[in-house]
């Protein structure tokens, strides 16, 4: 196993969870510091001292569940990523499993078994508060747990009901080690610093009532016109967000420049409007635009082959806007009606992630200038401007950011034009964007200083040396096998089977029943990979004429 270097806020983070003796522990650090590996560390670390028989990781989406199987193989932990309810009990050579807030909710009785005498890591824990009935089944399935390590990347408050495991001040959760971004930024070499170019428009709209609405992001507006206002921006049919996206692709040109493998998301409102933006997008690139749904079965296979590769931009509804790891990422549009303060910094936090060896490293999130996301913006610029300064010119600032959750039910209204404008309200030509205290955005460009090349989007070969962490020294787990092993012999045990199948003239069950009973387990989902490759052995004993034993 490899070595890691562990930052200094993972070992006081590790530090500060050993001296707790209580068996919960809320960890908040911003997205791109390094929650997995500390995770890792802490689990690889209980597993060694047999203070945890099993690990069990908790996660939002299918496609997390992939990643966390995947880093932890550096870590020498086998994760199972594809573990469900009815596969019984785990295979020996495994360490654990990887399942989403979903699967828990479905049937957290069958969780229960498992986790005693556990490690449990509940990532992006606020999901747990999606709704009374995934509160109730986190808490059912996870009190047996020996210990329980809460994650989440951003400060998180509890609206309507309070959140298993974790302790709160007021409606506050209280954390037990916390990392914000500004500590990222000042310690350098963790987090980029992010800046928020804001485009006005001009949108007009109609309402079920035949009432034409005409306002500019600059016009006060009550909540549901200003919802109403902000979806009128982000329809395709206007002009508004094709020139948002012309001019955000402009921005990963130039820095493509200099960072051959840059990348650029973009944030939609629904998988309809995503594919319209892919096809808006791939009409700017000329193809290689990656579109990643929830309906869309390659989906998690898709983000995988973006975070590896070098294309240019990918385009998704949530699937990449929480925990996903794609470093390369530096341009973001913010196209959504979604505006809470907790789902923007997680979007923001896509494009922190420091990558070594580059030696500029900004990165910037187009976003519809509607004063809630300013709001939420101003609040990550300030730590940004605070902690970008000389030691010397510091000062000690203090924010209470307020949240704000937009619970607009769907009413009848028309989208009928959209006009883009710059943050003067002008018509949109080339022009230097500001942030809210009149600074000028550094590195950010016109229409008439950049112009796509398709050179800029030639393919290079994946860089993968970026994207896992390498394990520290320490005591050494059992070997276990990886996942792709274990997975490439199910499959032929599975081709065997059907060969036997039409060579005996015997049904699959039959097959399947007989090559378990001798090697001595009660279903292939059970199986050891020694007990696999057994198996196989045994069906081709059986296949060459020498009968099943």
């Amino acid at each position: 196993m490899a070595r890691i270097r562990l930052r200094a806020w993972q070992r006081a983070a590790l530090q500060s969870l050993a001296a707790s003796a209580s068996p919960d522990f809320l960890a908040v650090a911003t997205p791109g510091a390094g929650k997995t590996t500390f995770a890792l560390t802490a689990a690889r670390r209980a597993l060694v001292d047999r203070s945890a028989g099993r690990l069990v990781v908790v996660v939002p989406t299918q496609h997390l569940k992939l990643q966390w199987a995947h880093a932890a193989e550096a870590f020498g932990i086998h994760l199972d990523p594809d573990w469900s309810a009815t596969d019984g009990a785990l295979p020996s050579d495994v360490h654990g499993v990887a399942v989403t807030y979903q699967q828990v909710a479905a049937n957290p009785g069958a969780l229960r078994p498992l986790v005693r005498s556990s490690f449990v890591v509940l990532d992006e824990i606020h999901h747990a508060a999606d709704s009374r009935a995934w509160g109730d089944a986190v808490r059912h399935a996870f009190e047996p747990a020996e210990r329980r390590l809460c994650l989440s990347g951003t400060p998180f408050r509890s609206d309507q009901s309070t959140i298993p495991f974790v302790r709160y001040v007021g409606d506050e959760a209280e954390a037990d080690f916390e990392y914000g971004y500004g500590a990222a930024l000042a310690d350098r070499g963790v987090v980029r610093p992010v800046y928020f170019p804001r485009i006005n428009g001009r949108m007009e709209w109609s309402t079920a009532d035949g009432m034409t609405w005409r306002a500019s992001f600059d016009d006060p507006l009550g909540r549901v016109r200003a919802s109403q206002r902000l979806r009128t921006a982000l329809d395709l049919k206007g002009d508004w967000l094709p020139a948002v996206l012309a001019k955000a692709h402009r921005q990963l040109c130039h820095l493509r420049k200099d960072d051959a493998q840059a990348g650029g998301m973009v944030i939609a409102m629904d998988q309809d409007h995503a594919r319209g933006i892919g096809w808006h997008l791939s009409r700017l690139v000329g193809g290689g635009v990656t579109v990643a749904t929830s309906d869309d079965p390659r989906a998690s296979e898709k983000i995988a082959d973006f975070a590896s590769g070098n294309s240019p931009w990918i385009v998704a509804v949530r699937m990449v806007s929480e925990g996903v790891d794609i470093p390369r990422l530096r341009v973001g549009v913010y196209a959504t009606h979604t505006i809470t303060d907790l789902f923007f910094r997680q979007a923001v936090g896509r494009l922190v992630r420091y990558r070594a060896g580059l030696a500029q490293q900004r990165a910037y999130m187009f976003i519809p200038d509607d004063a809630r996301l300013r709001h939420f913006a101003m609040g990550i610029a300030e730590q940004r401007r605070h902690n970008l300064r000389k030691p010397d010119e510091r000062e000690e600032t203090e924010r209470e950011e307020a949240a704000e959750r937009d619970e607009e039910q769907l009413t009848l209204f028309s989208a009928i034009s959209a006009v883009p404008l710059e943050i003067d309200g002008a018509p949109l030509e080339p022009a230097v964007y500001t942030e809210d205290r009149g600074d000028p955005i550094p590195g950010l460009v016109d229409e008439l200083d950049e112009k796509p090349d398709a050179d800029d989007f030639e393919l290079l070969p994946p860089n993968h040396d970026e994207i896992l962490p390498t394990p520290e020294p320490g005591p050494e787990l059992p070997a276990r096998p990886g996942r792709s092993r274990r997975r490439e012999l199910r499959e032929q045990n599975s081709a065997r089977v059907r060969s036997l199948v039409h060579a005996k003239r015997k049904a699959h069950a039959d097959i399947n029943a007989e090559l378990n009973r001798r090697v001595g387990i009660k279903r292939i989902t059970e199986a050891t990979v020694r007990q696999l490759e057994r198996r196989l052995e045994v069906a081709d004993r059986w296949l060459a004429g020498r009968g099943p034993g």
